[in-house]
């Protein structure tokens, strides 16, 4: 398909600054092809993060997602890499029906301490569609060359 642009869908999605938030910015992608945008720290001073230790840090957002999307909370590969603080529930979801302050619960696995101050760059959030499920019981399973090999099963990694 060469000449093909990418494709990417737009969505609407209302958001509120708390009090927390206001005078930080809003979400935003990076570059033109980035996937996420960088939730920022809306705390009042200093949290350390002891190797070892999490804390649930706030945004200062909220916001309203249209039914049939999710938001994405995931970490961000350079506080990872540089510093060993990662999201521990990753990715954490926000359900459409959510109307509370996102908040992201950081962990430090480094080994040195790391400091959060208002606006450090916590997480990412990625909006993408959801698949709803319609299980369809069945008596078996069809076959595959893989079978219920699992784990580590396939000699990669």
């Amino acid at each position: 398909m060469s000449g093909a642009g990418p494709v990417s869908v737009s969505v609407s999605v209302s958001v509120m600054r708390t009090e927390a938030g206001a005078g930080l910015d809003l979400p935003a992608y990076a570059t033109p092809g980035a996937a996420g945008m960088d939730l920022l720290a809306a705390v009042s001073g200093r949290v350390e993060l002891a190797p070892g230790t999490r804390h649930m840090i706030p945004t200062g957002i909220r916001i309203a997602l249209p039914e049939g999307y999710e938001a994405q909370v995931r970490p961000r590969s350079g506080l990872a890499a540089r510093h060993g603080v990662t999201v521990l529930n990753a990715p954490g979801t926000v359900d459409a029906d959510y109307r509370g302050e996102i908040s992201v619960v950081l962990i430090n696995f480094g080994e040195s301490p790391f400091v959060v101050t208002r606006g450090t760059r916590i997480a990412q959030l990625v909006i993408a569609p959801v698949t709803r499920v319609h299980w369809a019981p069945v008596a078996a399973l069809p076959d595959t060359s893989r079978g219920a090999g699992g784990f580590g099963s396939t000699g990669l990694g």
